[in-house]
């Protein structure tokens, strides 16, 4: 694994349940990179995202995940893993129940956290870089949807993860929030995070530019060019 990896797979096969998606699977995705991974409906976006959150077994070939080795995972280390990463949902999952700052406290009890003062800085610290220090007391239903995925961001950082996982985090939003909500990702990045992002917003990534992936045919490709990229490879 390069020095500077995060992400690593070398001929690596993709499955879901006995199905094979994707096969000879190469990547390398540095520290502090920001990704698009592009493709149509059904190409294997998805599946990539869940085996990198072993979610999905990796059966064939190696790949490695901040410094775990998904051909050889065992199962106590799956959580282990996964606070290595933040995953920002297309459709939020927050619990409607409860506050955001609760939402983000029941998720800081549940990897670990029991000091209330740690809690309480860390939940303001994530929300602060999401330009939500005033909402912790709101319900989710009294944001909008621009300001539930910045929730879902704010979630998706407070455990210090070295890699983002964004699966079509704008898929659901107005092209301004969805701006928005990209600067945030990219500005995560460049503070030294990783960051993939699946998505099918053509306008965000002529906009935004980074390194893009596309799933296709059953392959992993790297686009080169960025003006090759165009809406149908998206859709």
């Amino acid at each position: 694994m390069p020095l500077d990896s995060i992400i690593t797979f070398t001929s690596a096969s993709i499955f879901q349940e006995d199905y094979l998606v994707l096969s000879d699977v190469n990547l390398d995705i540095n520290k502090n990179e920001f990704v698009y991974l592009i493709g149509k409906v059904g190409s294997g976006k998805s599946s990539l995202i869940k085996t990198i959150n072993a979610e999905l077994p990796l059966k064939f070939g190696e790949a490695t995940v901040a410094d775990f080795k998904l051909h050889d995972l065992k199962r106590n280390q799956v959580p282990l893993l996964r606070r290595k990463l933040g995953i920002v949902f297309q459709d939020f999952q927050l619990l409607i129940d409860r506050s955001i700052f609760e939402n983000l406290k029941f998720v800081l009890g549940a990897t670990g956290w029991k000091n209330k003062t740690d809690i309480q800085t860390r939940i303001e610290e994530v929300l602060l870089k999401v330009g939500l220090e005033l909402k912790g007391t709101k319900m989710p239903h009294q944001l909008s949807g621009g300001e539930q995925q910045r929730v879902v961001i704010a979630r998706a950082l407070l455990n210090d993860p070295e890699i983002i996982l964004a699966d079509e985090p704008t898929g659901n939003l107005d092209p301004e929030t969805s701006e928005s909500i990209i600067k945030i990702l990219h500005g995560i990045q460049e503070s030294g995070r990783a960051v993939l992002m699946v998505t099918h917003n053509y306008s965000l990534v002529k906009k935004f530019p980074a390194r893009t992936l596309k799933c296709e045919d059953g392959k992993l490709l790297e686009i080169q060019n960025s003006s090759e990229i165009n809406n149908e490879m998206l859709e």
